[in-house]
């Protein structure tokens, strides 16, 4: 009697076993392998809205570069060149996107005078890897993006690195934890915590399953074990005391994805040079696009605060071909 106990105890605890080992592996291949957007429907979606005019886009001076990733793949980017100053911005996609996503951004700041570099997240676009890893690894992508632009236009230039929600993450990991090398920083919709967005993530029933931290914890097991990394090592809100160059957050007040209250924490525990907006319309991603005018003189606010931008430095329109936003 005692040994058919001890095997029906044994078979349960394999069946106990052999589900925690499945739910972990299911819940890891929804992090890791998040169901990206398609690039042509991206493409589709951003000339229907006009955020991006193919003929002016063709028309700006730029090339397209490969840069090596530390972490063995080939990561593509675009360098926007229209003016001989070393003024860049840096944009930073958020997940399921792709670097045709940051044209709207990049065209605020070509109106404002300073060239771009758009680029490809691993996993993404036309850029090489083949895990998501919310910022762990995209933040030494991010560096080598940098060191390229250092190494084409000298120590000298002058850029900032904007980032939208999984990028904007990535902004802060790579200047709170690799290096401040840029000149400011614009955070749209970031999380604060990356465990924390996954707890939320399955309680509202997106993407993920609903759970409990059971999953959370078998989550962190699989990642760690296929990826290479801990959940908790995705912690912009641990990062952000450690920037020193000034700091603009935004986020939607009503953002159903990445909660506004993330956005905060990261405002209040950041020292130094820092501002916040918390736009009143638009969900996650969209304090652009449904708070234009606000957006764009907010960044132009904010440059001028930390002397990154001349007092009324616009271009004009007629005075350059970009595709402009408006």
């Amino acid at each position: 009697m005692r040994n058919r106990g001890l095997t029906v105890a044994g078979g349960v605890a394999g069946i106990l076993c052999a589900t925690a080992a499945g739910l972990g592996v299911y819940i890891s291949n929804r992090i890791m392998y998040m169901v990206k957007k398609e690039d042509a429907l991206i493409l589709e979606r951003e000339i229907n809205a006009k955020r991006l005019v193919p003929d002016r886009y063709d028309q700006l001076p730029k090339e397209e570069v490969w840069i090596h990733s530390p972490s063995g793949y080939q990561i593509k980017a675009v360098f926007i060149h229209p003016y001989p100053t070393k003024k860049y911005v840096i944009f930073c996609h958020g997940v399921t996107e792709n670097k045709i996503n940051s044209v709207k951004y990049m065209n605020l700041f070509l109106e404002k005078g300073f060239n771009a570099v758009i680029f490809d997240h691993r996993r993404h676009g036309e850029s090489g890897g083949k895990t998501t890893s919310y910022g762990f690894y995209e933040k030494f992508d991010l560096k080598a993006v940098v060191d390229a632009l250092l190494e084409r236009e000298g120590n000298n230039v002058r850029f900032g690195i904007h980032g939208e929600s999984m990028g904007a993450a990535t902004a802060l990991l790579y200047a709170g934890s690799v290096e401040d090398r840029a000149d400011f920083y614009i955070a749209d919709c970031p999380f604060s915590d990356f465990s924390e967005q996954l707890a939320y993530m399955m309680q509202k029933g997106r993407e993920l399953p609903r759970s409990s931290k059971l999953a959370i914890s078998l989550a962190n097991f699989f990642i760690r074990l296929r990826d290479g990394y801990r959940l908790q090592s995705i912690a912009p809100i641990e990062a952000v005391e450690h920037i020193n160059k000034p700091v603009l957050f935004i986020h939607s007040e009503n953002d159903g994805f990445i909660p506004s209250h993330m956005t905060e924490a990261l405002f209040e525990r950041k020292k130094g040079s820092k501002k916040l907006f918390i736009a009143p319309n638009g969900d996650h991603a969209q304090s652009y696009t449904a708070n234009q005018e606000e957006y764009s003189q907010l960044i132009s606010d904010f440059l001028e605060e930390n002397g990154l931008l001349e007092p009324g430095m616009v271009v004009e329109n007629e005075k350059i071909d970009v595709p402009y936003n408006k």
